[in-house]
């Protein structure tokens, strides 16, 4: 599947093995449209969707009993985990762009927080992406049925062709 007349490509990662081998699938079969005198060149967009810090948590303290403040801060437990986000992003993104790095074509990366599949669909939107790619873990019909897949919420709401490389 080669194609010259794609102006954004985006690639949604997640540190899973299945997004990289998106990200690989997406190098190795399309084509960006080629630069000209008016014409920008394509570009290939690694996009990665880090989660609130309360998300990543998955602690939320409670309000302080006897007339306490209702909204408690944690300041230094929110910035360690702000930190390790950090981290955790620098470490997917560095990993996809020595993916990125044996192929000749123009990389760019985006960063954003919150909620995966409103974020990508939201991201292929604000870029007007001519196709979005992602991986597919196969997390079985009961997982999927509480937790949504993000690939299948993605097929329905983002508004370019979606491929989805799933897990051999």
């Amino acid at each position: 599947m080669a194609t010259g007349n794609l102006g954004c490509v985006v690639v949604a990662v997640d540190g899973s093995e299945e997004s990289m081998k998106a990200l690989q699938w997406a190098l190795d079969n399309l084509r960006l449209r080629p630069g000209g005198e008016e014409v920008e060149p394509g570009a290939l967009v690694v996009l990665h969707v880090q989660s609130p810090p309360s998300i990543t948590a998955g602690l939320n303290p409670g309000p302080i009993p006897f007339g306490g403040p209702s909204e408690v801060d944690v300041p230094a437990f929110t910035a360690a985990i702000e930190a390790h986000q950090r981290r955790i992003t620098q470490a997917i993104m560095d990993h996809a762009l020595k993916i990125c790095a044996v192929k000749e074509v123009n990389v760019k990366t985006h960063v954003v927080v919150g909620d995966p599949k409103e974020k990508i669909c939201e991201v292929a939107a604000n870029l007007k992406s001519d196709l979005l790619v992602m991986g597919c873990r196969a997390i079985g019909p009961i997982k999927r049925m509480f937790l949504g897949s993000v690939s299948n919420y993605c097929i329905n709401h983002v508004g370019c062709p979606v491929v989805v490389i799933k897990d051999a």
